[in-house]
């Protein structure tokens, strides 16, 4: 009698070529189209995760709730914003690499559904030979003895058959398994995916009342600023270089000379405090979270700078930057959407659109140096105003067709280009950088 072993690893294997091909299987002849059609429809439901979250009417008003109920001074605003855009960045980082997962986990499925559909011929001589065997079993020995012949043909036939068959169903049967194995992990991704979302989309929220609170707390009437934003229009179209703009502007716009000032006084004033103590200590944080003006200056910030996006470095300083020339810059591909928060404290002096940079952010670090940020779909900070390190300041667009060919933006991923200025030249960033994400920006 046929091993009952073999029967169910052929009733596995039967049910591994039903699972892996789906409904559909018997309209599709080819399993390449099938398993694009399946990849396809799993990329859609991915990206669907994320933008389906939408907080509720209620969950908007308790978090305005929960911002109006904080301590309103300029401290407690300022720690709760750069808190809020750490845990925003940490949730983006999160989700991309639960993508990452997500998108390794269905190329493991498709490969085996891949091999699945690819063996329905040996699952199909298996089946038979089950059939067959199954309508003609060998003869009982011990019932009919004159069959003693036709039943030591069959042992010999099943004995060279049947480890064949069984060593067929079982691969069959394993592949079965392991496809389970993966949907269950795939599920388990998703959910996870899902959690933080929902997460991000609260802190996002958070984010925006504490922006506008902020702004709400400005002393530069709408009018004044619009008219200074005109005449950074006018001198930007007028600019020849990153080097011209900023020069203009810190000559002809009153909130950027008024912010070079400050910043110009505020280096003075640190470097008489640091004569006084004749310290050599390098500092360990850039400050309480109440700071009006930079506590430690920017050379001095080395290993203390946060970046100001969560994503891959694409480019880095100096590297060639495929249209003959190095970067002036680094490169990050983010995630669509992600926040950009200021890499340093300083004053803004630009905010706007530029040449092929895009929407451009220049910010004013003090002792000559400036930071510049580009290739960012939404600004959130004025002219004039003062940043700290970790606030949140712009945000970058959805994924689309981009090209500024100055900024390395040539992707269907937003791609945040940061480059650092010493008296108008371009300076390497890479040792400003925070080791790690655990360094402190702000109180």
């Amino acid at each position: 009698m046929l091993d009952l072993s073999l029967r169910r690893s052929a009733c596995l294997a039967l049910a591994a070529l039903l699972f892996a091909a789906g409904p559909a299987a018997s309209q599709v002849e080819d399993p390449a189209a099938l398993a694009e059609a399946a990849r396809d429809a799993r990329q859609a439901q991915l990206e669907d995760v994320a933008r389906a979250i939408a907080l509720t009417d209620e969950r908007l008003a308790e978090l305005r709730s929960e911002i109006d109920e904080l301590d309103q001074d300029r401290g407690t605003l300022n720690q709760t914003l750069i808190d809020t855009g750490k845990r925003v960045q940490a949730l983006e980082t999160r989700i991309g690499e639960t993508e990452t997962r997500i998108n390794a986990l269905v190329r493991s499925e498709d490969a085996i559904r891949a091999s699945l559909l690819a063996q329905r011929d040996v699952l199909g001589e298996v089946l038979a030979a089950l059939q067959r065997i199954g309508r003609r079993p060998p003869p009982a020995i011990l019932v009919r003895p004159e069959d003693a012949l036709a039943s030591v043909h069959s042992a010999i036939l099943l004995g060279a058959v049947v480890p064949d068959l069984r060593k067929a169903a079982d691969k069959l049967a394993s592949d079965l398994n392991q496809l389970v194995s993966l949907k269950n992990e795939l599920a388990r991704e998703r959910d996870r995916m899902q959690e933080d979302a929902s997460k991000l989309a609260e802190d996002r929220a958070r984010v925006e009342f504490l922006i506008a609170e902020r702004q709400g707390k400005r002393d530069a009437s709408a009018a004044q600023l619009a008219e200074q934003e005109r005449r950074a229009g006018a001198l930007a179209e007028q600019a020849t270089s990153l080097k011209d703009l900023i020069a203009r502007m810190e000559k002809e716009v009153a909130a950027a000379a008024r912010a070079k000032a400050e910043a110009e006084a505020a280096a003075a004033k640190r470097k008489e405090a640091a004569e006084i103590a004749r310290t050599t200590t390098p500092p360990k944080s850039l400050g309480e979270s109440d700071r009006l003006s930079p506590s430690v200056s920017f050379a001095d910030a080395r290993g203390l700078l946060p970046l100001p996006a969560s994503g891959r470095i694409t480019r880095r300083y100096a590297e060639d930057d495929g249209l003959g020339s190095r970067s002036e810059g680094i490169s990050i591909a983010t995630r669509p959407n992600a926040q950009v928060n200021s890499p340093s404290d300083g004053w803004i002096v630009y905010a706007g659109p530029f040449r092929s940079y895009g929407k451009l952010l220049i910010i004013n670090a003090g002792d000559g140096y400036h930071v510049l940020l580009a290739g960012m779909d939404q600004i959130n900070v004025e002219l004039g105003q003062f940043v700290l390190a970790g606030e949140p300041v712009a945000m970058m667009a959805s994924p689309k067709l981009a090209s500024a060919g100055a900024v390395d933006i040539v992707s269907t991923q937003p791609v945040l280009y940061i480059e650092f200025r010493k008296d108008g030249n371009s300076i390497d960033p890479a040792p400003w950088w925070a080791a790690t994400d655990d360094e402190k920006v702000g109180g």
